[in-house]
């Protein structure tokens, strides 16, 4: 119980730092609404539950700097873009969208929060240590922690959608959401730069 407890702290922890996830999240919302952004919610817990089940089930090469290289630099290219993207957009905000528009959004953010999260090679290295962290828990254990991980993930990713993406939120915040979007870009590219730099940085010198 007392091991169960260190992870469980260990993961809400960070979960609750706000990182690439958060800021793609926040501008789903403000592009179509927590209904829409709960699609990048369950991708981002998607990448998660792939990251989480490799680690538990002993993958060390998920952490080979060859893979987590390559990780970073498809990583960084993507933020980049999808930041570049994000802060270029004009696209105002329909709360009335139909139920096909909302559709292929939401698939959409499916796609985007399922690379967000896989391109993280912080992800990789966080459930790998994490995993050595509980290497003594049996099976059993292992399956439960990774349950819990992969539930914690989902859950908290729509809290943000629904404070963010609610109508009522939307409405309330109306002329800052265009900056919103602008600002979640804006992080996204420096995120992005920063991963690329992290791989390109040793090499050049």
């Amino acid at each position: 119980m007392e091991q169960f407890a260190v992870v469980a702290i260990a993961h809400i922890v960070a979960l609750l730092i706000p990182g690439v996830d958060f800021f793609l999240i926040v501008r789903a919302t403000t592009a179509g609404g927590w209904k829409n952004a709960s699609g990048a919610c369950v991708g981002i817990a998607l990448a998660n539950g792939v990251f989480i089940t490799g680690a538990f089930s002993g993958l060390a090469f998920l952490t080979h700097p060859v893979l987590l290289g390559a990780i970073q630099l498809a990583g960084g290219a993507f933020l980049v873009v999808m930041g570049v993207t994000f802060f270029r957009t004009n696209t105002p905000l329909d709360l009335d969208a139909g139920p096909a528009v909302e559709s292929a959004t939401w698939l959409k953010n499916l796609g985007l929060g399922f690379a967000s999260g896989l391109l993280n090679p912080k992800n990789a290295l966080f459930y790998v240590s994490l995993a050595a962290a509980v290497s003594t828990a049996s099976p059993a254990e292992l399956t439960t922690y990774g349950l819990w991980m992969f539930t914690v993930v989902l859950v908290w990713d729509l809290c943000v959608a629904l404070a963010f993406g609610s109508r009522p939120a939307l409405e309330r915040m109306g002329r800052l959401l265009p900056w919103l979007t602008k600002i979640a870009g804006a992080v996204l590219v420096l995120f992005g730069c920063g991963m690329l730099a992290t791989v390109i940085a040793p090499v050049a010198s």
